[in-house]
């Protein structure tokens, strides 16, 4: 029977054990792979795929987790700024919490703010600019008493100069800027010479609206619980505040605070500060115009109804011609005219030169619009020097400056000095002017009543002074906290060469990395002819 079998056509039928071929199937079914098993294959394209899905969620996860700060992390760090004022130089030394999250922590006491000052001002040295870098010594030096050494190349060192130096011409500012620069690149602090600039009058007012609404506690709320601010410096005065008036482009000005946005109304009154005023008014004196009306100068003698009685002074002096004169005038002799309404409408007459330039719908102050004034108002600097002078509280009104520079315009000259020796008699000179001055800018002109509470005459809120600077370095400070997130997000999308190179270099890495891998484990597969089953099969050959 066997020898028949053999012989039988190969196509015939096999008579074969069902259980016998069901485990012989099974038992191979383990070590070959049928054509149909391919689907089961790893698939290299998928691999580099995910490998560069992993690699960019790291990359992203770092950059968003660890963005880029070149700044070390203490506890505490420093920032400097220089306020280049009309009557002087002052540094301030901020120290505050070095803190990574999104948080401000300020401290204006005695442990987070050092100040110092020196006369003159930047502007004084318009005659020799290569001094002006020399004046800023003591206070870098001052500076680097207050801030440990191994900070100083991280602490940023900057100068604004603000209304003395925009009285001059720009060749001027740039000489005494361009010497300044040369004295804080050399200070050890960190420095770029875009740091040392000149201000404008509407930036230096908004700096001290910030400062002031920040030590109210009002500055990211609602902006119509923000208060005003007035500020009277030497050459320059600001009034700035929150209003919902419709403003032409020129005075308006946007402050953005957390999520609050800000509509201000800015403007510096340049020329306008009580020191420049104090001279202006005698040039006024002086002008044909006023004199036409007002019988105070003779030939060769002045006299000055805003000094007090019995001051008189010897020359001789000379006056470049005002707006309303075309003549140089020479006295040889001051006059006190000790009259305080006289003074004050002479103040007032200075304030509303111009005004018939005026192209807007109101200009209380010369040319310039002014918006009627909305809700409550800080006055600051030379009129809270003014108050105290005359031991008026922060809340006096304007009605108390009138009976004190009445009562001071009148008293006799050498009464008041001996009264007041510890002044210097220039300064003790200016307060008669100071008074009716403050009283013809806030009320003649402005048109805050005489008995009107929602003034404030103060330098200081609280531990914080107000300062314009101080200001600034919160809104700086305030931007830089903002622009973090932003930074993160400028990380990704940013056209620096180097940081695309990173990204790039980094998807490559990772993808070649992916390919290696699904390389790796991809099988080597072998075609050999099954005899059992009678056709070709694919088998894995081990690696070796």
């Amino acid at each position: 029977m066997r020898r028949l079998n053999a012989h039988k056509p190969a196509n015939a039928p096999q008579k074969m054990d069902p259980v016998r071929l069901h485990l012989r199937s099974t038992a191979r079914s383990s070590n070959f792979l049928s054509r149909n098993s391919g689907k089961q294959q790893p698939r290299p394209n998928l691999c580099i795929l995910v490998s560069v899905l992993i690699s960019l969620s790291l990359l992203l996860c770092y950059l968003f987790l660890f963005p880029k700060d070149p700044a070390p992390s203490w506890g505490k760090r420093y920032a400097i700024l220089i306020d280049g004022g009309s009557t002087g130089t002052r540094i301030h030394v901020f120290g505050y919490a070095g803190s990574s999250g999104m948080t401000l922590a300020f401290d204006f006491g005695d442990g987070g703010l050092a100040s110092m000052r020196v006369n003159p001002g930047l502007s004084a040295y318009s005659g020799d600019p290569d001094l002006a870098g020399r004046s800023l010594q003591e206070l870098i030096e001052f500076g680097k008493q207050r801030v440990p050494r191994d900070q100083w190349a991280h602490t940023e060192i900057r100068l604004m100069a603000t209304a003395g130096m925009r009285l001059l011409e720009l060749p001027i500012q740039y000489k005494i800027l361009d010497s300044c620069r040369g004295a804080l690149r050399d200070s050890g602090f960190k420095f770029q010479d875009e740091w040392a600039s000149v201000i404008t009058g509407s930036d230096e007012g908004i700096y001290a609206w910030v400062v002031a609404n920040y030590a109210l506690g009002t500055l990211g709320g609602d902006p119509l619980q923000t208060t005003g601010i007035v500020e009277l410096g030497g050459a320059s005065a600001q009034v700035t505040f929150s209003t919902g008036e419709s403003l032409p482009t020129e005075f308006s000005r946007t402050v953005k605070f957390g999520n609050i946005t800000y509509n201000l109304y800015s403007h510096s009154f340049l020329h306008l500060g009580q020191n420049v005023a104090f001279e202006s008014l005698r040039e006024l004196l002086l002008s044909r115009e006023y004199n036409s009306a007002n019988d105070n100068f003779r030939e060769g003698v002045l006299i000055d109804p805003c000094v007090p009685k019995g001051y008189s002074d010897t020359g001789p002096w000379k006056f470049l011609p005002g707006p309303l004169d075309n003549k140089n005038r020479s006295i040889s002799i001051i006059q006190s005219g000790g009259n305080f309404s006289e003074c004050r409408t002479a103040a007032y007459k200075l304030l509303q030169e111009g005004k018939d330039k005026c192209t807007h719908r109101q200009c209380y102050i010369g040319s310039a619009f002014t918006p009627k004034l909305q809700g409550k108002f800080l006055a600051t600097e030379n009129f809270f020097y003014t108050s105290k002078f005359f031991g008026l509280a922060p809340e006096a009104l304007l009605s108390d400056f009138m009976t004190a520079g009445q009562h001071f315009c009148g008293e006799d000259w050498p009464a008041l000095k001996k009264r007041h020796s510890s002044l210097h008699e220039e300064d003790l000179l200016h307060y008669c002017f100071s008074s009716a001055y403050i009283v013809a800018l806030l009320h003649d002109s402005l048109g805050i009543s005489l008995d009107d509470r929602r003034i404030r005459f103060t330098n200081q809120v609280g531990n914080v002074p107000l300062d314009w600077a101080l200001g600034a370095f919160i809104l700086r400070n305030s931007e830089s906290v903002d622009s973090k997130v932003t930074h993160r997000h400028s990380m990704i999308v940013s056209d620096d060469p180097h940081i695309l190179l990173l990204i790039g270099g980094t998807l490559i890495i990772f993808a070649l990395i992916g390919w290696f891998i699904s390389k790796w484990r991809k099988p080597q597969l072998k075609t050999i002819y099954d005899l059992e089953k009678g056709r070709y099969i694919i088998t894995r050959v081990s690696r070796h």
